[in-house]
């Protein structure tokens, strides 16, 4: 599963997106109750009571399946219906009577039992849905003691939105209390025999599921999001990764006329009209794979698609179909390209071929995620599937691209090998985000692919690392399982991963990637499994690689040097910090350049810092080198000179002559920050000074071989950036401090800049105009609107603001695809005195242009809400009564409340924009605590703000806190931010 890149992004904006899900429940812990009861009491059929009204089964004729579920619910309805009262009453006895609990890693055991195969039918009708499913059960062979025997099976089950009808086993209807009994979250079958097959008919109401999670409806369509916890929304079932099931057969009923595609995972085996209701339709499903619930899918819907076909390498014809609403089926051509792209990828990397005969991708508007691998039936957000040259932007392309790849490739790094509990979820997500890295990487370019995932990583998880949301890879314990999908166990994931092929170079992992194939194919296993194979497969011990799986924080290696000219050998020395007792396994790839002629004299070589203190020796060199370390960012850490002083002299050699593109972007990057830090201070140096602009005109004026990089190079570190190099926080100072340099440059080079500007657009004029989506391009388009903003950032004077604006109005208007468009959008929409005429009539065009297309409605809110003007805050809130504005989709609340805590007016001084974005967590967390919870992490690192905000922000998580009910979701967010 994807998290949403955009909000990942927006952890440095104080923002993670997180998927959805519900927690473990003690009986005693009162959790349910606060975590459902928003839903319990607005429940169109009385909550969880499992009360019958006329009709409330099916009121058309039905099938076979809808009339078993209205029959066999019939006899023991009464009995049911008093268990389920008698549920709804505990949860209200033990809302707020404890806190929620707490899950722990140690604490995993086997199931006893396991549903090898199951069957299901769903009957879909407008405000009601019936499933009946049958669990084909036998002793799991894994459990402790004896299989099974004299255990019960415990199914998972939301009673808040499924309602149960019936319970059987082999046919015969069960007795409450006797034969299976209803706790909280639970049903429990008492002691089942092997081979028993047991038969259950509920009922849920997708149209009233606003969480997103399980079976709900979105626009014309009906869909699920089973990962983590979401499939116990839809049945009673053992809902964790260790129980591989096959689905062998689901059947999937509903009106033709408004449900014409009727979708769910594997390979479609039947489908027709029902007997008896010529306006209804079925289709039967299976997947022969093995797999948990989590990836389970079902779709029904009113919808378009594209087809295509691909063939294996060893001649496997596989039909290919990307859906859509209908009127936006001429924007699926990219992410259709995009999977074949991915399909050939994975098979030439890594031999890996896809295995059933469909493959499905379905976009979705309203989705809490990026993208879910559901096997053979991946669901998307419409955000990673739509895009055309009209309405999509260069990274609009980017990100289709590496999302589709990135869903693709969980088919063998998630699914045919899936995580044996959550608290493995890097086991698959890292993987396959580093997976997805490599692939656009190699779709693109390397380089700049590198330098983008290194400013995401450094923006939102260092960030994490540094806050009281700290965890390791694979945490240890939660209470929310969906607070855990996060940029640590993304982003930081991969990086581990990265580390492996680092260390055993490509071939060799290669050569585990194979060997853990070979070991687990069809299992749901753990970190330690992925490791043994990597060190089995290459004979190395890597038992000290491992604590990266469990030591939270960001290691820091501090490094000296000294030059020893009579022997010609140049030393290193490391040193590494971590919160882990013991020292790491840090891989610290190393480059060592002539001092006088800017050479490279020693190629990158790898050293394997293994000590808290280490030093290595080069010999055989003819003079004095600086050293480039760390190249290509081996290693989630950071990096700072022992003696605690930036050699800014060394930094502007490298960004000068280093040969790795990361490094010698990454020295630049140094250069800018200490100038920041110093005018922070009060203390800017004319001599740092002097090597920035020297470091600036040199990136602007020379010739580069890639646009991107360039345009890289020439942007100024984030804020976020900056505030990691501060004890204490002050966002308006950095703010402030820079945009003062940035306009410093601007104003000094502002001839260089224009030339270039001019340069880069004439270009593009001498192609027609035409929108070219390629490396090269996309890297013009990007530097090119650098320029633009370099120029729209002098703008003091009333002339200054005319010229400026009439240059981004005349970007605006030229623009021949959506990157340019969003450049000059953006820098209109923070544009005040004279050229505020210009900003209202761009954002206006852009509106009226969108047409009410959702993805670039969402361009227009999110523009505005990062808009730097004084009464932005105003604006916002002014934004959430727009028509177009609203809290049932996700994508609509992160484009205009979630980003908004990116904006600098987030942290006024008064404490405005922190009342308003908690206002606006509380009023989501009854809606869908996913998305509440998030946005709370905006708060949590109060304390390394200045003490009046830090104030501020912690009284914000107090109040959230002291709500009543409050989501395990959001109390467990408040809470750490808190403790």
């Amino acid at each position: 599963m994807r998290v949403n890149p955009l909000a990942l992004f927006f952890i440095s904006g104080q923002q993670s997106m997180i998927r959805s899900g519900v927690v473990a429940f003690s009986r005693a812990s009162g959790a349910l109750a606060r975590r459902n009861v928003a839903s319990i009491r607005k429940s169109a059929w009385g909550g969880i009571i499992a009360t019958t009204t006329a009709g409330s089964t099916c009121q058309r004729p039905e099938s076979a399946a809808c009339l078993f579920a209205r029959g066999g619910a019939s006899a023991k309805l009464s009995t049911t219906s008093a268990l389920n009262s008698a549920v709804a009453a505990d949860v209200a006895e033990t809302l707020d009577a404890t806190a929620p609990v707490e899950v722990f890693r140690t604490d995993y055991k086997p199931l006893p039992h396991l549903v090898n195969k199951i069957n299901m039918d769903f009957c879909i009708h407008d405000g009601k849905t019936t499933v009946t499913s049958e669990l084909f059960i036998d002793p799991n062979p894994k459990a402790d003691g004896v299989a099974g025997v004299g255990t019960d099976l415990v199914l998972d089950g939301d009673e808040s939105c499924v309602k149960l009808l019936s319970v059987s086993v082999d046919g015969e209807e069960l007795e409450l209390g006797k034969d299976y009994t209803l706790e909280p979250q639970k049903l429990i079958l008492k002691s089942p025999k092997a081979g028993t097959v047991l038969k259950t008919v509920v009922e849920i109401v997708p149209e009233e599921n606003l969480q997103l999670s399980g079976l709900y409806k979105s626009g014309p369509m009906y869909c699920s999001q089973c990962e983590a916890l979401g499939f116990r929304r839809i049945t009673y079932y053992p809902d964790r990764p260790d129980n591989m099931a096959v689905f062998e057969k689901i059947r999937i009923e509903a009106d033709e006329a408004n449900y014409p595609v009727l979708l769910s995972n594997g390979n479609l085996m039947e489908s027709g009209k029902v007997e008896g209701d010529s306006g209804r339709h079925f289709a039967v499903w299976s997947d022969p794979f093995a797999k948990p619930s989590y990836l389970f899918a079902v779709v029904a819907g009113d919808l378009g698609k594209i087809t295509d076909t691909y063939t294996t390498t060893s001649g496997r014809k596989v039909e290919l179909g990307v859906y859509s609403e209908e009127a936006n089926v001429d924007k699926l051509d990219y992410a259709m390209e995009s999977l074949k792209n991915s399909m050939k990828w994975d098979e030439d990397k890594f031999g890996l071929e896809y295995d059933l005969d469909l493959y499905n991708i379905v976009a979705v508007e309203s989705f809490n995620m990026g993208a879910m691998e559901n096997k053979g039936l991946n669901i998307f957000n419409t955000a990673y599937v739509l895009a055309d040259k009209k309405t999509a932007s260069d990274q609009d392309f980017e990100r289709v691209e590496s999302v589709i790849g990135h869903e693709y490739f969980h088919n063998w790094t998630g699914n045919r090998v899936t995580c044996r509990d959550w608290f493995q979820l890097t086991l698959k997500e890292g993987l396959t985000v580093f997976r997805d890295q490599e692939f656009s990487g190699d779709m693109n370019s390397n380089a700049v692919q590198r330098i983008g995932a290194v400013r995401g990583l450094r923006a939102g998880q260092f960030r994490e690392d540094s806050s009281p949301m700290s965890h390791p890879i694979r945490p240890d314990s939660y209470i929310a399982m969906e607070n855990f999908y996060t940029s640590t166990v993304y982003s930081k994931g991969a990086e581990v991963i990265r580390m492996y092929n680092t260390l055993l170079g490509e071939a060799g992992f290669r050569k585990g990637m194979d060997l853990y194939f070979e070991r687990h194919d069809g299992s749901g296993v753990t970190c330690d499994d992925f490791l043994a194979a990597m060190a089995d497969a290459n004979d190395v011990d890597l038992s000290q690689f491992s604590l990266w799986y469990s030591t939270p924080g960001t290691p820091t290696v501090k490094y000296s040097t000294e030059y020893d000219a009579a022997a010609g050998t140049f030393s290193l020395t490391l040193e590494q910090e971590s919160n882990c007792d013991k020292p790491m396994h840090i891989p610290v790839s190393v480059g060592l350049l002539d001092k006088e002629s800017g050479k490279e004299v020693v190629a990158t070589k790898v050293l394997d810092l293994k000590e808290g203190k280490q030093t290595f020796e080069f010999s055989g060199l003819e003079a004095d080198v600086v050293p480039s370390i760390l190249r290509d960012f081996s290693a989630p850490i950071k990096l700072v000179p022992a003696s605690g002083e930036v050699d800014e002299e060394e930094l502007a050699f490298l960004a000068a002559n280093d040969t790795d593109g990361f490094n010698r972007w990454e020295a630049g990057q140094r250069l800018y920050t200490s100038l920041m830090l110093q005018t922070l201070e009060g203390e800017q140096s004319e001599k740092t000074l002097d090597y920035v602009f020297e470091a600036f005109e040199r990136t602007l004026t020379g010739k580069m071989d890639d646009y991107s990089i360039q345009a890289f190079a020439l942007i100024l570190p984030s804020e976020g950036t900056i505030a990691e190099g501060m004890k204490v926080i002050d966002p308006e100072a950095i703010h402030k401090a820079r945009g003062s340099i940035k306009k410093t440059i601007a104003r000094k080079f502002k001839a260089e800049i224009r030339a270039k500007y001019d340069e880069l657009t004439a270009a593009m004029e001498s192609e027609g105009g035409d929108l070219v989506i390629d490396a090269e391009h996309i890297g013009q388009r990007s530097l090119r609107n650098v320029m633009l903003e370099y120029l729209c950032t002098i703008k003091d004077t009333p002339e200054e603001q005319k010229e400026a604006a009439g240059v981004a109005q005349k970007h605006f208007a030229s623009a021949s695809g959506m990157t340019d468009k969003m450049a000059a959008l953006s820098t209109l929409a923070s544009m005040d005195g004279e050229g505020a005429s210009a900003r209202d009539a761009a954002l206006k065009q852009f509106y009226d242009d969108a047409d009410g297309y959702n993805l670039l409605l969402d361009k227009w809110f999110s523009v505005q809400s990062l808009a730097d003007l004084p009464d932005v805050l105003d604006r916002v809130k002014k934004l959430t009564e727009h028509p177009d504005f609203t809290f049932e989709v996700p994508n609509r609340v992160r484009s205009l409340i979630s980003i908004f805590a990116a904006n600098v007016a987030f942290h006024d001084a008064d404490g405005s924009g922190y009342a308003f974005i908690s206002e606006q967590v509380a009023k989501l967390d009854k809606l869908n605590p996913q998305v509440s919870s998030r946005m709370a992490n905006s708060f949590v690192n109060w304390r390394k703000y200045d003490e009046k905000r830090g104030a501020l922000m912690k009284a914000e998580l107090e109040k959230l806190k002291s709500m009543k009910p409050i989501s395990d979701d959001l109390f467990e967010v408040v809470s750490r931010g808190l403790n």
